[in-house]
């Protein structure tokens, strides 16, 4: 299938469906200028047996969405139903049978202030995205633990995934970039191991997988609850979600980063302290039945996939 130019995809914008180039909003909008939307970044796998695209956990999303809404107290404009229905009518729009992240955005409009409850509006952009893939995973990151701290609950609260939040995790990779490591670690500001800037992190020590709880600033990640959910329900491995030091990061058997976009991202070494590579780790288990879900070969876990082009298939 040709690839879309930029200026060619359709994005759908407040109930229309229009080109890219086509879509505007209003430069002195509270979303333009203090960041004032929240977002869902939501991934759509194409099954080329199935000729089937499937979004993945998008109940999920649409709940968590719901809960950045009502924490910024902006107005609810939109169904759960609505939601899902603007997804799936831009991807159809664009005809995408390859794999895809969709961006899906609730934001501020027209004339206001930081302090703006409405007009809500909303766009639905889906672009091409790659999943990873093992070669991919066999180069690792090198990571560092970040001199900024991370958002917490008593400041900018980490479970409000909003567009201004972001600028702590720019911060963090933008400090990593420099010192020539690939992407960072947060502390909370208990000197505690959070996360990374768009991912949370696992770690595993003697066979127990583990991962910073909820509460030490961290966001309420769907890619987090699946994994624990694979590893406790498929695999049978014993679980942590505790407080981490951070000198946990440097004596554990593997660790790796998630998140929707990265999916499940092995961690070679943290401030240059090396983490044992192998074929056979949890990590790469993990990894493969991942990827066997959210593309739908996992017949198991169909609950947690939507399909696109409904339930004939997509040709």
């Amino acid at each position: 299938m040709e690839k879309k130019s930029n200026d060619e995809r359709y994005i759908w914008l407040n109930g229309e469906i229009l080109k890219v180039k086509d879509a505007k909003i209003n430069v002195l909008s509270p979303t333009s200028q203090f960041g004032l939307n929240v977002f869902e970044g939501i991934r759509c796998y194409w099954n080329e047996e199935e000729e089937q695209l499937y979004a993945f956990r998008l109940e999920e999303h649409y709940k968590r969405l719901k809960a950045s809404q009502r924490l910024l107290m902006l107005e609810d404009k939109y169904t759960i139903e609505e939601l899902k229905k603007a997804l799936i009518d831009i991807v159809k729009a664009n005809d995408y049978k390859e794999d895809i992240a969709v961006r899906q955005t609730l934001f501020v409009d027209g004339f206001g202030s930081w302090s703006s409850e409405g007009e809500v509006g909303m766009f639905v952009a889906p672009i091409p995205k790659a999943k990873t893939n093992p070669e991919y995973n066999k180069k690792g990151l090198h990571c560092c633990i970040s001199s900024w701290q991370r958002i917490n609950d008593n400041s900018l609260s980490p479970r409000i995934k909003c567009g201004a939040n972001y600028i702590n995790s720019r911060m963090g990779q933008k400090e990593a970039l420099r010192n020539g490591y690939d992407t960072t670690i947060f502390l909370n500001n208990n000197g505690k191991v959070s996360e990374g800037p768009g991912s949370c992190l696992f770690l595993v020590k003697n066979g127990v997988l583990i991962t910073p709880k909820l509460t030490d600033s961290v966001l309420e990640s769907i890619t987090r609850d699946t994994i624990i959910k694979i590893a406790r329900e498929d695999f049978r491995i014993s679980v942590e979600e505790r407080t981490v030091d951070r000198t946990e990061l440097y004596m554990c058997d593997e660790a790796f980063l998630c998140g929707s976009a990265m999916e499940i991202t092995p961690i070679y070494s943290i401030d240059r302290y090396m983490i044992q590579k192998s074929e056979e780790s949890m990590t790469n288990k993990l990894h493969k039945k991942y990827l066997e879900i959210v593309t739908g070969k996992d017949k198991n876990r169909m609950q947690w996939l939507t399909a696109i082009y409904g339930e004939k298939n997509a040709r």
